[in-house]
């Protein structure tokens, strides 16, 4: 299982890698190999101001639909269109050309919050 040392993580399976006071943000190799083969990627909340926690959109796979969830506040600018076409790059490259947002972060104090690597690797037993 892939859990890159550099990125950040929550307890909700998502990832996120900041870039100045940009986050980019994608769900981890874990969530997608528990959801399986996935068909859709619904964000529809680019250009709104969002809370930490707040649900940003939906991964739907064959079998289940899930919430995602907003690693830190700030207000989301760019969904990756390639999804919309190619959802499954989700399942085959999730920290690379499966990333689903990037967001302004509005409390970089928030990051200090998530869950390194190994503490990622403790929460899944990894």
């Amino acid at each position: 299982m892939n859990i890159p040392s550099e990125l950040s993580y929550t307890k909700d399976h998502e990832w996120i890698r900041v870039e100045g006071d940009v986050a980019i943000i994608g769900i981890t190799d874990f969530a997608q190999g528990e959801l399986g083969d996935i068909v859709y990627v619904e964000v529809e909340t680019v250009d709104e101001t969002m809370d930490r926690e707040e649900v940003f959109g939906t991964v739907e796979a064959v079998k289940t639909v899930s919430d995602l969830f907003l690693p830190v506040s700030g207000e989301i600018i760019e969904f990756n269109e390639a999804l919309e076409d190619e959802p499954e790059k989700v399942n085959t490259d999730p920290y690379g050309e499966g990333w689903m947002v990037k967001v302004k972060i509005s409390e970089p104090s928030q990051i200090d919050d998530l869950l390194s690597a190994s503490d990622y690797k403790a929460l899944i037993g990894a």
